[in-house]
């Protein structure tokens, strides 16, 4: 609930505090954690009828996100996944993430500080986790004596855990790493780049920690070129790639600088793939940034249209949730009808089972698979 939304309230309340929330006409709309310094103001938990919000509320949220993941969660090929996805499950500006055992709880808001303790002794309880790792948004990390991230439950031998995804093996950096240390939302567009790359060359374009590089070489690709602006990232794609065992026949290349940059010169030398991704960034933090970001989106299409052999594919994703689905898919065909290359078998993608989406503003992931003529 925005802070412009309140029309009164009775007293100014600190981080966390219960807030009820009722209509202009005195009736009950619900109840949610009060964020006073935000312009979320309330994070809302609940509406419609009375509730108790305690540990045993938390507790019935965290299983009913638990059960909706069961399949993925019992699937012996796969060790990382996200167990609570926010405001899509029912509790806003909270993320946990499991690798291995180990949980990654990520906040976005001081409000769950005093809720933290019953909501982690549940789900370490209900996933024999070894060591929960507490990690918090800049927003957040005043509210904390040790920062951004703190070992808060259990030990940590190695900040560097080793999970599984579809039997490939991944590394996450759960102190340090982007965000809870790996991008567990494409996981499935990732098998899907796998299924396309047997005998393909593969140029992976805003890399991050080399996911779509070590699936397009686990299908079978011959050869992966690497594009990222971040050191840090590239060595751990190097990694992930040899953890693997993974080498194409004609290699893994790494290229690191500005993307934009580097297709430039891969362009100039006449470079081309048979499929390239491009998984960028959120160009839009804001509302006001959603122009500027789609103008970014139809840049990077043309990019990779002109590093694009005859009978390639485009694999182009947004996670810019102020940029909709209808806007981005619009934004890449016309690019696509601009260039004058034919082009068929163009499909969507949004979000996977662990990521799931209950509001339309939740939707942030789209992702563009086509057949370049």
């Amino acid at each position: 609930m925005f802070d412009h939304s309140i029309r009164s309230q009775k007293n100014q309340p600190e981080p966390g505090d219960l807030a009820v929330v009722f209509d202009d006409n005195r009736r009950f709309v619900g109840i949610g954690l009060a964020d006073p310094d935000s312009p979320i103001a309330i994070r809302m938990l609940h509406h419609g009828t009375s509730a108790t919000i305690d540990a045993a509320f938390f507790a019935a949220k965290l299983d009913a996100a638990i059960e909706i993941r069961t399949g993925l969660i019992d699937d012996p090929k796969t060790s990382g996944f996200r167990l609570v996805n926010g405001e899509n499950d029912g509790l806003p500006g909270l993320v946990i993430d499991e690798y291995a055992g180990v949980l990654v709880a990520k906040i976005y808001t001081p409000a769950w500080l005093p809720h933290l303790d019953p909501i982690l002794d549940h789900v370490v309880a209900r996933r024999s986790a070894t060591a929960v790792v507490l990690r918090a948004s800049r927003a957040v990390q005043a509210s904390l004596p040790d920062g951004e991230a703190a070992i808060v439950r259990g030990s940590l031998t190695n900040q560097i855990v080793m999970f599984a995804e579809n039997g490939l093996t991944f590394t996450a950096d759960v102190v340090a790493g982007n965000k809870t240390g790996h991008f567990l939302d494409q996981r499935d567009n990732r098998q899907r780049v796998r299924d396309l790359a047997e005998g393909r060359s593969v140029l992976d374009v805003f890399s991050s920690t080399g996911g779509f590089s070590v699936y397009g070489a686990a299908g079978g690709a011959t050869g992966v070129t690497t594009i990222d602006i971040s050191p840090g990232a590239l060595d751990a794609a190097t990694a992930n790639m040899e953890s693997n065992g993974l080498m194409p026949i004609h290699g893994h290349e790494i290229l690191r600088g500005d993307a934009f940059e580097q297709m430039t010169k891969l362009r100039r030398a006449k470079r081309r793939f048979d499929l390239v991704v491009v998984d960028p960034p959120s160009f839009a933090p804001k509302q006001r940034d959603a122009e500027r970001a789609r103008s970014s989106y139809r840049r990077l299409t043309r990019a990779a249209l002109d590093l694009i052999g005859s009978g390639g594919y485009l694999v182009q994703a947004s996670c810019s949730a102020r940029v909709t689905e209808d806007e981005f898919i619009a934004d890449v065909e016309a690019e696509l009808h601009r260039s004058g290359r034919p082009f068929g078998d163009v499909r969507s993608y949004g979000h996977p089972i662990d990521h799931p989406v209950t509001f339309a503003e939740g939707r942030y992931l789209k992702a563009l698979f086509a057949r370049i003529g």
